[in-house]
């Protein structure tokens, strides 16, 4: 695993999070409660790392929901503050 998903997940860890208006709706179209994608963190897997988007560096992770159903999920690294972001959620293709 790379540092910045370390840096994410130890953030959720510590309840350091906010969620993204956007990821809120994709949760809300989707179904999907965000305490399923913040549970999930710690066993998903790290598809990439992307430290140059922007504005922020992010990683991109696949999980499984409770009733097994796939789903990657964007988050960001806030490094002034030292919290992760939840962006966005979706269904892989």
């Amino acid at each position: 695993m790379g540092r910045l998903h370390d840096q994410i997940c130890e953030a959720v860890r510590q309840d350091r999070l906010v969620v993204a208006w956007h990821a809120d709706e994709r949760c809300e179209e989707r179904e999907i409660t965000v305490w399923q994608i913040v549970a999930g963190l710690e066993d998903a897997k790290l598809v990439r790392e992307r430290p140059a988007s922007k504005p922020n560096p992010s990683i991109v992770v696949r999980q499984e929901l409770v009733d097994s159903t796939g789903v990657e999920v964007i988050w960001s690294w806030l490094a002034a503050s030292g919290r992760a972001k939840l962006v966005s959620v979706y269904f892989p293709e």
